[in-house]
C-alpha cells in the first residue's frame, strides 16, 4: 500500500507570497483595482494589528490588511483586505462582511475587500451578503483561480509570480490522492522558478510556499530533496535559507562519516550511500523543524509582535509535530496564549 499524500497547506504560503509581491497580487487577480493605486507609495501590511480588534476570544483576524494610497479621489489612502478562500464556507460571505467592518472601525479608515476564491467549485462564486434586518446588501470584489487554471501553458510561462502560484496551488489541488503525480508537480514548479530569472530572494520566498503547500509521503520527500540540492548547484543558488542549508549539510557530512564507518564491512559504496541516506533524512528532519520554527516565529511576530526570549527559545526547541501543531492554531488563535495552549 502506497504511502497517502499529507494534508495540504495553503494559507501561509499565499499570506507569504502576497505580502512579499502584493504589487503583482493584485495586478493579475484584481488589475482594474490595482491600476488604481499609487504604488509608488510603498504598501503598509497591518494585520498583525489586528490582535488589537478587542478582547473577546471570538474576534476573528482576517488574512491580509494593506493600506494603500490612490492616485486620485477625496480619500487617497484605504485599507484592502484581502482573503484567500482555498475550500467552499457557507458563511464566507458574512465573514467577509464582518471582517470589513471590524477593519473600518478598528483603524478608522474605508475598507474594500478583495476575495480569491481558491477552492474546486467552479460554481460556487459568492459576492455579496445581505443583512436582512437592515435591508441592505454589502458587496465584495472576488476572482476564481479556476478560471486561470484554465490556460495551464499561460501559468507556466507568465513571468508573473502569481501565477506560478497559482498553478502550483491547482496542482495541489489536482494531486491530493496521488503522491507521485504530486511529487511530479512539485519537482516541475521547482524548475520553472529558475527559468523565469528571478531575483534570488523571490525564487526563495517561492521556492518556500510550494514546499509548505504541496506536502509529500516521507520517500518522495526525500527523493524531492535530492534533486532540490543538485538544482541548487547547477544553477549555483541555494534554495534553502542559511541555517536550514547548514544543518543539512551538517547531517550529510555526519551521515557520511557513519556510513563510511559501516563500509569498511558492507562495502564502500554501499556505505556511503547509507550514509548519505541517513544524513539527509536526519538532516531534513532537522531542517524542517528549525526551518518551520522560524516561518512561523515571523507569522507570530506579524501577527501579535516582538516574542519573548523565553518564547524564541521554545520554538527553537520544538519538534516537527509541535511546530506544526501550533501553526496550524494560528490561523485562528486570537493571542500567542492560544497559539501554544
Amino acid at each position: 500500500m502506497s504511502n497517502p499524500v499529507p494534508p495540504a497547506c495553503y494559507d501561509l504560503p499565499w499570506k507569504a507570497a502576497v505580502t512579499h509581491a502584493v504589487h503583482p497580487f493584485m495586478d493579475f487577480y484584481f488589475p482594474d483595482f490595482s491600476a488604481r493605486i499609487d504604488w509608488r507609495q510603498r504598501p503598509r501590511f497591518r494585520d498583525k494589528e489586528l490582535a488589537g480588534f478587542g478582547a473577546a476570544p471570538d474576534v476573528m483576524v482576517a488574512d491580509l490588511v494593506v493600506e494603500v494610497c490612490l492616485r486620485v479621489g477625496r480619500q487617497r489612502k484605504v485599507l484592502v483586505h484581502i482573503e484567500i478562500q482555498a475550500q467552499y464556507d457557507a458563511a464566507l460571505a458574512r465573514r467577509v462582511h464582518d471582517y470589513n467592518y471590524r477593519i473600518g472601525k478598528a483603524f478608522g479608515l474605508p475598507v474594500i475587500s478583495l476575495v480569491l476564491l481558491a477552492d474546486a467549485d467552479p460554481n460556487w462564486r459568492p459576492r455579496s451578503f445581505r443583512q436582512r434586518m437592515e435591508g441592505r446588501t454589502f458587496a465584495f470584489t472576488t476572482a476564481k483561480l479556476l478560471d486561470y487554471a484554465a490556460d495551464i501553458a499561460a501559468l507556466e510561462a507568465s513571468h508573473d509570480p502569481i501565477a506560478w502560484l497559482s498553478l502550483a496551488h491547482y496542482l495541489t489541488q489536482q494531486t491530493h490522492h496521488d503522491p507521485d503525480k504530486r511529487y511530479a508537480a512539485k519537482l516541475h514548479l521547482t524548475r520553472l522558478l529558475f527559468q523565469h530569472n528571478w531575483k534570488p530572494r523571490r525564487i526563495i520566498v517561492l521556492f518556500n510556499a510550494v514546499n509548505w503547500m504541496m506536502s509529500l509521503p516521507e520517500p518522495l520527500e526525500r527523493r524531492f530533496w535530492r534533486t532540490a540540492l543538485r538544482l541548487e548547484k547547477e544553477h549555483e543558488m541555494r534554495l534553502l535559507n542559511p541555517l536550514e542549508q547548514l544543518i543539512v549539510d551538517d547531517y550529510i557530512k555526519k551521515g557520511i562519516k557513519q556510513g563510511l564507518k559501516q563500509g569498511l564491512k558492507q562495502g564502500l559504496e554501499q556505505g556511503i550511500e547509507q550514509g548519505l541516506e541517513q544524513g539527509l533524512e536526519q538532516g531534513l528532519e532537522q531542517g524542517r523543524a528549525e526551518g518551520g520554527a522560524a516561518v512561523l516565529e515571523r507569522v507570530l511576530v506579524q501577527r501579535f509582535g516582538p516574542l519573548s526570549q523565553a518564547m524564541r527559545k521554545k520554538l527553537a526547541k520544538a519538534s516537527v509535530v509541535q511546530v506544526e501543531a501550533w501553526t496550524d492554531a494560528s490561523v485562528t488563535a486570537q493571542s500567542l496564549k492560544q497559539v501554544f495552549k
